[in-house]
């Protein structure tokens, strides 16, 4: 149960929120995802319909939102800027930009596949945080976010091109990432990509590789190299990077493990990154300690709360809110063979998705620039103020879809 309470130092609300999942009330049935997947070699994962056993509580929507659970990062690099430490703003946006892989650790399980039209919001006044998310596209796969924080707000797309190609799984991201300050600055980036293995045998894992760039429209940019784990290699999860200005000076140096901490140094430190130390380097991000009371899924102390669902809540959402999702709610719930039939149920709504798409649906929080990326045109919030859903269908209802809304 979520609770209000005041505090007097600051002008966003204190909220205790849960510390656990729902006990389940069945017991958890073992499927083999070789079994499942053994035909799809060389597919596009995305269109595999898999059962409910192999996924988490949460949906893609919701995903987006659990990289800002280090969201204090981008408050202090606000903070940095506005006192004319830009070389300090851009090393706390880039922890914020490694610090959302973090909770990939352990994750084995894929989140819920939205419906088209289905939305998330997350109003976590105690992190002075706003988010919403909106499935604007079933072909190709696409999710828009848009957040608010303390003097900034980022927005972007989310895409993920999946690859099976027999004993692993290669997500390809597409999309840019934009996070402005109040003061007019910018950085974008991309994220690099994923690989999940022993898929057959063995623990399943995953790792993350490639070049991330962080671009700013002032005066430094950063580059980090995520280091694709080897058989050889012992300090795996490495990454690694540095500031440059823009005469391409490098003017720091970071480094760190994207499932753990990231630090830097001041100026440019040539070698390799079992070179550095954190000694005498400065600490910009930890990752948080896990629950104290782990779930099936290994989520994250944050990723637990962003599912629940309160009375006073539900009563404020509209009806394509990921939370009211029965299938993800009767797993979240322990109900698996309830879960399994929802999502039967709910999968072949989606298919009619593309022919929805094909004559004409708009999203509805959401517009594309032109060949550019979706963006926020506002509302949402106002028309949660109001509470009027009108033109938000119900999209998990069991009532035929009307194609022309």
């Amino acid at each position: 149960m979520c609770a209000v309470k005041e505090n007097s130092d600051s002008r966003y609300l204190q909220i205790e929120r849960r510390k656990k999942l729902p006990d389940p009330v069945l017991k958890e049935k073992r499927v083999s995802l070789w079994s499942v997947i053994k035909d799809s070699v060389g597919k596009d994962l995305t269109q595999v319909c898999l059962p409910v056993y192999f996924n988490e509580p949460i949906s893609s929507l919701q995903k987006c939102f659990e990289d800002l659970e280090y969201s204090k990062l981008l408050d202090q690099a606000y903070k940095y800027g506005k006192e004319g430490n830009i070389l300090q703003r851009i090393v706390n946006v880039a922890a914020f930009a490694v610090s959302g892989y973090s909770s990939t650790e352990g994750r084995d399980c894929k989140p819920f596949n939205p419906l088209l039209g289905e939305t998330y919001e997350a109003d976590y006044p105690e992190r002075g945080v706003r988010f919403f998310s909106e499935k604007v596209s079933h072909h190709p796969t696409l999710i828009a976010f848009h957040c608010e924080g303390k003097g900034w707000k980022i927005w972007g797309e989310s895409d993920l091109r999946a690859k099976f190609s027999g004993r692993s799984i290669q997500l390809n991201p597409v999309g840019v990432i934009t996070l402005e300050f109040d003061d007019g600055e910018i950085f974008q980036w991309s994220k690099v990509t994923t690989n999940i293995y022993n898929l057959i045998l063995g623990k399943v894992y995953c790792d993350h590789h490639g070049l991330m760039h962080i671009r700013g429209n002032r005066q430094y940019s950063c580059k980090l190299i995520f280091k694709e784990q080897s058989i050889l290699e012992r300090n795996s999860r490495q990454v690694h990077g540095f500031v440059e200005d823009l005469s391409g000076n490098k003017v720091a140096t970071l480094f760190g493990k994207w499932d753990a901490s990231m630090y830097y140094i001041n100026g440019h430190e040539s070698g390799k990154t079992k070179d550095f130390s954190p000694s005498n380097a400065s600490l910009l991000w930890k990752k948080n300690e896990p629950p104290p009371t782990p779930t099936r899924y290994n989520l994250t102390s944050f990723a637990i709360t962003i599912n629940e669902l309160m009375p006073e809540l539900q009563e404020k959402l509209p009806p394509t809110d990921s939370r009211l999702r029965p299938d993800q709610r009767h797993l979240e719930n322990g109900e698996f063979d309830k879960a399994n039939t929802e999502k039967q149920r709910l999968e072949k709504r989606q298919r009619m998705s593309r022919k929805m798409q094909d004559d004409g649906w708009k999203p509805r929080w959401f517009l594309k620039d032109g060949n550019g990326p979706f963006y926020y045109v506002g509302g949402y919030w106002e028309a949660r103020e109001l509470g009027n859903w009108d033109g938000c269908p119900n999209i998990f209802s069991e009532e035929p879809v009307d194609s022309s809304e």
